[in-house]
């Protein structure tokens, strides 16, 4: 991962991966300058592929940003986690076949998660792969998801459970988006920015500790910040290991448990965010009782997640057994033994397939519930 001009306007990260590396611009009122994109379309066709939301907001900002002599299609699907599924996908492929694309197309993502994790799969698929660009519109989306190349859908087992791994051509952050962002979202996505202090960036979270209030407020230096800061660091772990065989993995921390809580509640009641901000604590009350974390530790995560109003309990009609149902299908288990991603230290992270089966149900039983 190289870095370039964090202190002008828009800056600009890279995602070292050879022959598929690919740019990270963010910035202020990026979103539809014609230069933005224009480097990064594979041919004459282009789908646009957003959510009945966003679609209002910024879909016609973004087709002023693409160059003349286009053909230009679009995509509006409806909003919301549970439609991130197998039929939504379908509709892309129909819309790309119905139109005629051929392999030097570009698709582009234009919303948040759901959107880019259902454009990316579309992409990997169509036509055993074709071009796509990564237009991310949430907070959650632009720290986290839009960077990488995890794309997919949920099943109702398992969250995230079908999918590829493909890259995006470049990922386009407009931190603007993010004025007309609803509150629960841009606490969502302040989540996964609290992850990366978590697990690789202690002075990072020392950091949002002081920011917190302005990152709420949307103070756009404040927001600037922990993007480049969070895309960094996510940009730095995807270089060393993108098929997440190893360090990548520590990526999902609270997840297990928040995908757990995801699937069981039905998706889209929690957000991804306020059930990874729950995993979060879980997996910080499960590595002090392993004795690395101390109940300070485990103080200052919950007083973090308060901060960015995210819940601190899990779903109250979730006992022992939905808990372990699900953590059972998670991706990172290996010869049936559940691998978690747990807190050496705050800001270093690890990853765990030995712990003690009492002391997770203990831990799954006593957390608070609301």
């Amino acid at each position: 991962m190289t870095e370039s001009s964090l202190s002008e306007s828009p800056a600009t990260l890279h995602v070292d991966l050879g022959e598929r590396s690919y740019p990270i611009h963010i910035g202020s009122g990026v979103l539809g300058h014609v230069d933005s994109l224009a480097p990064y379309l594979a041919g004459r066709q282009v789908m646009i592929v957003t959510n009945q939301t966003v679609a209002p907001l910024y879909l016609e900002r973004l087709r002023a940003g693409l160059p003349d002599g286009l053909e230009v299609r679009e995509v509006v699907l409806p909003d919301g986690e549970h439609t991130k599924t197998l039929e939504s996908v379908a509709r892309i492929w129909d819309a790309l076949l119905e139109a005629g694309f051929n392999r030097r197309c570009t698709l582009i993502a234009l919303g948040g998660g759901v959107i880019g994790d259902m454009v990316g799969y579309a992409a990997a698929c169509y036509q055993r792969g074709v071009a796509f660009i990564q237009v991310p519109t949430t907070l959650l989306s632009q720290v986290d998801s839009s960077v990488g190349g995890k794309t997919g859908v949920n099943h109702p087992r398992g969250k995230n459970m079908i999918g590829a791994f493909w890259q995006p051509r470049a990922v386009l952050i407009d931190t603007d988006t993010l004025a007309t962002l609803p509150p629960r979202e841009l606490s969502a996505g302040l989540a996964e920015v609290i992850k990366y202090g978590l697990i690789r960036d202690s002075a990072f979270l020392a950091w949002l500790e002081a920011n917190l209030p302005a990152l709420r407020a949307i103070d756009g230096a404040a927001l600037r910040e922990a993007i480049l800061r969070s895309c960094s660091l996510k940009a730095k772990i995807v270089a060393e290991d993108e098929t997440e065989q190893g360090v990548r993995a520590l990526l999902n921390l609270g997840h297990t448990f928040g995908h757990a809580i995801e699937s069981h509640q039905g998706y889209g009641k929690w957000l991804h965010g306020e059930a990874v901000g729950a995993g979060m604590l879980m997996a910080a009350e499960l590595s002090r009782q392993l004795r690395w974390l101390t109940q300070a530790d485990v103080s200052r995560v919950e007083a973090l997640l308060q901060s960015a109003e995210l819940p601190r309990f899990a779903p109250a009609d979730m006992n022992l057994e939905d808990f372990l149902a699900r953590m059972r299908l998670d991706k990172k288990n290996i010869d049936s033994r559940l691998r978690l991603v747990l807190l050496r230290a705050l800001g270093e992270a690890c990853i765990h397939d030995d712990t003690p089966p009492d002391m997770l149900e203990e831990m799954i039983v006593s957390f608070p519930r609301q």
